[in-house]
């Protein structure tokens, strides 16, 4: 059994108090850079809002996640099976990747409708986070051994059977690496969806934090930077433990 690196924790203690006291001692004002124990106390004091904000935000990012998984594969596994679909559309998929959210993120708003900002912010995090998931799939589809899949083209294995027998096993490794760096991407991608979208009907932390800022409460502000900080640190140690559980 391995041993907790508190290497980490250790490290957060003493940043958390060199702010605390270099913010006290210079007197730096609150409404700049507040000190830890201010964020705590905001944290506390707008739980209450903070919390359920955050649950709507992650909850768009794991059904984006969820998304651009399946999307991503379905693709890959296309690009896999015709060679010359993957060298037509495969530098379109880069284009739109290389595209930054902020520029496309009006007109998805308006494709989606105005009044339905939940699905354009779905749409727009997708967008973010399928790539990584199409390249590692294809990455791990194009790794099977050549010898292993003569083997079960002279058995006559269907393909299914090829794709639940040799291809899935060989890719899962790839597709976990992608989906791990999808994780962080389909919150980040979230949470600048719902900065564009500009509105506070979908009731996620980007327009909590908007509030936040226009009101000045900087400790609020920092609250939910926790809140999110938070989130996707779990995120990727729920996938890097399911991606050991999978390598044992």
């Amino acid at each position: 059994m391995k041993r907790l690196d508190l290497a980490p924790v250790a490290a957060g203690l003493v940043i958390l108090l060199v702010w605390e006291g270099l913010t006290r001692l210079l007197q730096v004002p609150s409404v700049v850079l507040p000190p830890p124990s201010a964020v705590a106390e905001a944290l506390l004091a707008r739980g209450g809002i903070l919390l359920p904000a955050a649950g709507v935000t992650l909850g768009l990012a794991m059904t984006a996640l969820a998304l651009s998984i399946m999307i991503g594969t379905l693709v890959a596994l296309i690009f896999a099976r015709i060679p010359w679909l993957e060298r037509g559309l495969g530098p379109y998929a880069l284009v739109l990747q290389a595209t930054p959210i902020v520029a496309i993120a009006p007109l998805v708003i308006i494709w989606s409708g105005i009044e339905n900002p939940r699905r354009a912010i779905l749409i727009l995090a997708v967008i973010v986070a399928v790539f990584p998931v199409l390249t590692s799939a294809l990455a791990g589809l194009k790794a099977v051994d050549p010898g292993l899949d003569r083997v079960f083209r002279l058995h006559r294995a269907s393909s299914l059977q090829r794709f639940i027998r040799l291809e899935l096993p060989t890719a899962a490794p790839f597709l976990l690496a992608g989906v791990k760096t999808a994780a962080g991407l389909s919150l980040v991608g979230v949470v600048v969806a719902e900065f564009v979208a500009g509105t506070g009907a979908t009731g996620g932390l980007s327009w909590r934090l908007v509030e936040a800022g226009n009101r000045l409460e900087t400790a609020t502000m920092f609250a939910a930077l926790f809140l999110l900080a938070l989130m996707g640190l779990a995120l990727h140690a729920v996938l890097t433990w399911i991606e050991r559980r999978i390598r044992a």
